[in-house]
């Protein structure tokens, strides 16, 4: 057989539905300027699927720093990889400022957020060691187990009292196999918006010996004082012994980092595959970091900004009657009944007659008869975008009630 006759679209989970959904519902191109309204198919629609929390990826202050920065170093400068000719002190000053900002004693640069992740996992565990890690864990964190080629068990999402059953079975393990144990957990869920059980998480260290990495994506920048975290937000800061954190998000950038004592952060830095092979992070992209950072640092009213648009939106959804979950987040999910048939419906009716443009989540990422609406709220958007959003998700709402967009099919005779 050759390899590639089986390389084609339709044999992939999600390419099968390419011929008839690239181009609006998979891969659409949003065009503009990053912020709440973007242009999509030739109109403006207001723009709720961007994890631009701070407002910071348009802000022309750091749109400033980034051009000053690739006029003065270029996109290629440092060249190599940080361990032989793509070190700076731009790096390290980075490095050092995140570190103190989320309240770890060191913290080391990643490429990527993704890719950082899975090196870490990789690098932290080996055949004797136990992996226990929540259900919901992001695709990232799966991706890094793939590589343990020791034990792993799973937990339901943040079922406490399954997860100390899972640390009893991973210490009995490691009692015979002399290995450690890892827990890996979120701080914030970026589908659902819930928290990870920190301080239940921590609590079992009282008990059982293991080590925590928390992957805090959606947290560093939004949650905790400040936004230094979900683990500030809990006061657990010192309890979390690895950090992770992406510049995907509240900074607005590529990139990410891992934080916590010196002794594990060394051990990471001359250790992950990922990074010891790969090119520096360009100096553009780290000089912006240092931007971005400062900015969230000193502009307090960002975070107040985000969190004012994100408590206006879901008041006025739970006070609508909407059901959006479990949320303590800036991540917005909008439950709705509804099947596969009418998600697509329902995606249509938003963009071309409300001309809102949000993520919508059907099976089998979540249960059957079930449509999810992620809304992500940012600093860039207004108490007005919130509202219009509120009443359009009635009238929608009332249209999936009375059968509306099912009736739509059958005039259309699609089956």
């Amino acid at each position: 057989m050759d390899l590639f006759d089986k390389l084609k679209v339709e044999n992939s989970a999600i390419g099968k539905f390419a011929a008839d959904s690239e181009g609006y519902y998979l891969f659409p191109k949003l065009e503009g300027q990053l912020g709440p309204r973007m242009n999509f198919l030739g109109k403006e629609r207001l723009n709720w699927s961007l994890n631009n929390y701070l407002g910071l990826g348009n802000h022309p202050e750091v749109r400033k720093a980034d051009a000053d920065a690739a006029k003065e170093w270029g996109m290629a400068y440092p060249m190599g990889a940080r361990m032989l000719s793509g070190h700076t002190k731009y790096h390290e000053q980075l490095e050092n400022e995140l570190a103190a900002f989320v309240k770890k004693e060191s913290a080391y640069l990643l490429n990527y957020g993704y890719q950082g992740m899975v090196s870490i996992i990789d690098a932290m565990v080996d055949r004797h060691d136990v992996v226990v890690y929540d259900s919901e864990a992001h695709a990232c964190i799966i991706d890094g187990m793939r590589l343990h080629i020791g034990k792993r068990f799973v937990y339901p999402h943040n079922d406490i009292e399954n997860l100390e059953k899972q640390l009893q079975r991973a210490t009995k393990l490691t009692d015979v196999s002399g290995g450690g144990i890892l827990l890996i957990t979120e701080g914030v869920y970026g589908m659902t918006g819930g928290l990870g059980h920190l301080k239940d998480i921590v609590a079992l260290k009282k008990k059982y010996n293991f080590r925590i990495l928390i992957d805090d994506a959606h947290g560093f920048g939004t949650m905790g004082e400040g936004g230094r975290g979900t683990h500030v937000h809990y006061d657990v800061a010192d309890e979390i012994d690895v950090y992770f954190g992406t510049f995907a998000k509240s900074m607005a950038g590529i990139g990410g980092f891992v934080a916590g004592n010196a002794q594990v952060v060394q051990y990471l830095k001359y250790s992950m595959r990922s990074q010891i092979y790969a090119k520096s992070l360009p100096m553009p992209m780290v000089i912006g970091a240092l931007k971005r950072l400062d900015m969230i640092r000193t502009r307090p009213e960002l975070l107040k900004k985000l969190w004012t648009i994100v408590n206006a939106m879901q008041k006025g959804l739970r006070d609508a009657g909407f059901n959006i979950g479990q949320t303590e987040s800036m991540v917005t999910p909008v439950i709705l009944a509804g099947g596969v048939t009418d998600a697509t419906q329902v995606t249509y009716d938003l963009r071309e007659n409300y001309n809102i443009f949000c993520s919508i989540v059907t099976y089998p990422v979540v249960p059957k008869g079930i449509i999810l609406l992620r809304i992500i709220p940012t600093a860039d958007h207004s108490l007005e975008n919130v509202e219009y959003t509120i009443q359009t998700f009635k009238e929608i709402q009332r249209k999936l009630t009375n059968k509306e967009y099912d009736n739509e099919l059958k005039s259309m005779n699609v089956k």
